[in-house]
């Protein structure tokens, strides 16, 4: 079986086909984006592409290139610093070179599309499958690392659209053992870009993180869009329980909650990516507004350097790094999905995992459950 090919904002692009969900990834960096969920039933993309697609001008960043959706970055950040003799693009070659499509298969109700690439930074081979379940509106995503040696950050990278209005989106996580600002300046205004973070400041909770200013001293990141005209990072660490940690992000006028599900034993750290309309360089020219919800294992964006080395995350406890072996594999299993709700649910509270099925409850008492198999998580298998 042969996925459908077709150019979708500018790229050329695999696609496949349930009945609930249609999903579209780019052949240039394995960029996920058109996803859509519910696609007979009040359809719903929640996933952003850079406003450059539709230009014609040179993007000297291969990583945005196709900038778009939900990517593997391996390692993930940037890399201007050599580490052991290895120069990495931004994110890494998964991220911004050529795949290779295997096949795509369609078995017990399950519809996959899986890619390969063969790195040359740092030899080995990653292979990525896509899955699709039958009345599921959640996309599988399994990396498969082979060859490798050494220390490395990597992680997926979903970017999340924004609407316009202030506090339309809102966001919540699972318990977390601390979060923390970025260790150093992120948005250099020398650089015309701006931040209302502080810097190298830890928090507790999302809704009262640090900001530069004194006045509020504090910023909520739990709704969005908010500090329009800047751009910001923040990391929260979550550490292995008898559940998956979680990410959600409700959009009540819309109808839906998106979610993210993964095991925090392998990606510890989700970074939270806040554009705000805060960077005027190009391609970005000030007009970007969207959000990264970023689940990985790695020190902040700072790269493989960084996250080698000893650093404040790894004196914490936190890991940095996943140590890679040629002689055995290491998969990387992650989830995504959307689920609709009912007027009134505003955000989410709390979550329950039974066999199969996820339950999100609202600080309202209003419940929603979803078809996932969760146990993916663990197993890699549908």
């Amino acid at each position: 079986m042969k996925p459908t090919v077709k150019t979708i904002a500018s790229q050329p692009s695999w696609v496949i086909r349930s009945k609930q969900v249609e999903l579209a990834v780019t052949q240039l960096g394995g960029h996920m984006a058109p996803v859509t969920f519910y696609r007979n039933a009040g359809p719903v993309q929640p996933y952003y592409i850079s406003p450059w697609q539709y230009e014609k001008r040179e993007i000297a960043d291969p990583v945005l290139r196709p900038a778009r959706g939900d990517f593997f970055c391996m390692p993930f950040g940037a890399n201007g610093q050599t580490y052991r003799g290895e120069t990495h693009l931004c994110h890494g070659e998964p991220a911004s070179a050529k795949w290779n499509c295997l096949c795509a298969a369609r078995c017990g109700g399950v519809t996959s599309v899986t890619l390969r690439m063969k790195t040359k930074v740092r030899p080995g081979e990653v292979t990525k499958t896509l899955s699709l379940v039958d009345g599921h509106n959640v996309v599988y995503c399994r990396q498969v690392l082979e060859g490798f040696s050494g220390k490395m950050p990597l992680g997926h990278h979903a970017i999340l659209s924004v609407r316009e209005k202030e506090g339309s989106l809102r966001v919540a996580s699972s318990k977390f053992r601390f979060g923390m600002t970025a260790p150093s300046l992120f948005a250099n205004p020398a650089d015309r870009e701006y931040q209302s973070f502080a810097v190298n400041k830890t928090f507790r909770d999302l809704s009262r993180v640090p900001l530069l200013w004194k006045d509020p001293p504090y910023g909520d990141c739990t709704a969005f869009p908010a500090r329009t005209g800047f751009v910001d990072l923040l990391s929260v660490f979550k550490t292995p329980g008898d559940t998956p940690a979680w990410m959600t992000a409700t959009d009540s006028e819309q109808g839906y909650l998106w979610f993210s599900l993964k095991d925090p034993a392998v990606l510890p750290a989700t970074v939270m990516w806040i554009s705000n309309h805060g960077r005027h360089g190009a391609p970005w020219d000030g007009r970007n507004r969207c959000l990264g919800i970023e689940d990985v294992c790695a020190h902040f964006a700072d790269g493989l350097a960084a996250s080698a080395r000893p650093n404040v995350l790894t004196a914490a406890g936190v890991p940095t790094v996943i140590n890679l072996s040629a002689k055995r594999p290491t998969a990387v299993n992650f989830i995504q999905g959307l689920t609709k709700v009912p007027r009134g649910f505003t955000t989410v509270e709390a979550v329950e995992f039974a066999p199969g099925t996820v339950t999100f409850v609202s600080p309202t008492g209003k419940r929603v459950t979803a078809e996932v198999n969760h146990e993916f998580l663990q197993t890699g298998r549908l």
